[in-house]
């Protein structure tokens, strides 16, 4: 009997595509073309983060490919210690290869699924999700990730999204589709807008940003901020 994600990609079979995409990933001023607006949010990301915890120690990436995300939150806050986690061990290798240049804090890498994650208490200031939550499937999924975040930031802590969005309406899904083909085509023509369409459809299973952000109170986080949104991309997350 097929479940309700059954067709869609396994983890083996994201995990093999990323490990052969390291290059692309590791483009710190262009960020992912493929994402709306990349550079402006992971820019509005770090910089909430630094706004709320100027002093911060302890950083947690999660889903951090190849690491521009820590990276420019290393040039805002020097010195962090980092945790870096991703399925990919090639994203993670040149990950740590690049932190590791940029901070005298600690590096420290877990290759898993983020579900997987073991994460201290009330440890991190800052957490970070860049295009990685779009892979969870079920409800109980995101419940585990958004719970299992809340319980590993410290107080007075953040936790900043940028990522894939659904919406709730199917008009307006319909909308923002058309917008982003047309981004795509822009970028490589009609060609490339319909393999990165074929492979959403086979790899992601975005939620909308109000599911998310009725998620982050619901788990417990005391304010909610929307950084950005444009299209089918939004830059988000929660104060402890």
């Amino acid at each position: 009997m097929k479940t309700e994600y059954s067709e869609k990609a396994t983890n083996e079979e994201i995990k093999a595509r990323f490990d052969q995409d390291v290059e692309r990933f590791s483009n710190l001023e262009a960020g992912q073309q493929t994402t709306i607006d990349a550079p402006l949010t992971m820019e509005l990301c770090t910089e909430a983060a630094k706004y709320i915890s100027p002093n911060a120690k302890e950083l947690l990436d999660i889903g951090c490919g190849a690491g521009n995300y820590t990276l420019k939150m290393l040039s805002k806050i020097p010195d962090l210690n980092c945790t870096l986690n991703d399925l990919s061990m090639p994203m993670l290798e040149r990950a740590k290869e690049r932190t590791s240049a940029a901070t005298r804090g600690h590096v420290n890498v877990i290759q898993d699924d983020m579900r997987n994650l073991d994460l201290p208490d009330q440890h991190f200031d800052i957490v970070l999700a860049a295009a990685t939550f779009h892979h969870l499937r079920t409800d109980a999924d995101w419940e585990l990730m958004f719970g299992k975040v809340y319980r590993a930031i410290k107080p007075g802590g953040s936790f900043w999204i940028s990522d894939l969005i659904a919406h709730d309406s199917e008009l307006i899904s319909l909308l923002f589709q058309d917008k982003y083909r047309t981004y795509l085509e822009t970028l490589g023509g009609p060609e490339y807008g319909q393999k990165v369409f074929e492979y959403i459809a086979y790899e992601d299973t975005p939620r909308s940003l109000n599911y998310q952000l009725n998620l982050l109170r619901q788990v417990g986080f005391k304010n909610v901020e929307i950084l950005h949104k444009n299209s089918c991309f939004a830059a988000f997350g929660g104060i402890k």
